[in-house]
């Protein structure tokens, strides 16, 4: 089974994904795919540099992940230029993932904050959304990104509604408490997506 994991920033897919490797899926992580694809020479990161210039390089030649995203939240052209340039290698990349891994493991689960947006849902048999309210979620993206809410309001905006992501989705995961109680609704959710698998 492949299950696609989204939600909002700062909701905590990762910890979520964490977890669910724990207790035995497979995870395909797609930021740290993108973080792979853009390293320097590689043909994603060649792209990237082609169209913004060497302005969004660190000094030793490698790219600057803060300024490239300041850029893209800050100009929605810019972001959809990056995406039109990423989103091809991420999906390519994923799609080889899960053809080779699909044999070998029951429950596959990809990561991924644009699901939807890039219609990696379509490959997924079952979609859970990680939800927590607004406030929650700003403050965590503030202390984590070390943002003022201006940013962290463009950031979250920049994004598609969690309305309408918990609407598509199969399986809603509430994460507006504590760590523990996350790691309980996500042990509940790993039983009732492998219940019937072998």
């Amino acid at each position: 089974m492949i299950v696609g994991l989204t939600g909002g920033i700062a909701t905590g897919k990762s910890e979520s994904a964490k977890y669910l490797q724990e207790l035995g899926a497979y995870c395909i992580d797609a930021d740290l795919i993108s973080t792979e694809l853009t390293k320097k020479g590689l043909p994603a990161f060649n792209d990237l540099v082609k169209k913004f210039g060497e302005n969004i390089l660190l000094l030793d030649g490698s790219l600057d992940r803060k300024k490239l995203g300041d850029i893209i939240f800050s100009n929605k052209q810019a972001k959809l230029k990056v995406e039109k340039i990423l989103h091809a290698y991420i999906i390519s990349r994923i799609n080889k993932i899960v053809l080779a891994e699909k044999d070998k493991h029951s429950l596959i689960i990809i990561n991924a904050p644009l699901l939807f947006e890039v219609g990696l849902d379509r490959i997924c048999d079952k979609i859970v959304v990680v939800w927590a309210p607004y406030k929650i979620e700003a403050n965590r993206l503030a202390i984590r990104d070390t943002l003022n809410m201006r940013e962290v309001k463009r950031r979250i905006q920049s994004q598609m509604p969690i309305e309408k992501k918990m609407e598509l989705a199969d399986f809603v995961i509430d994460n507006s408490g504590t760590k523990q109680k996350l790691k309980n609704n996500i042990i509940s959710l790993y039983k009732l997506l492998t219940y019937n698998l072998k």
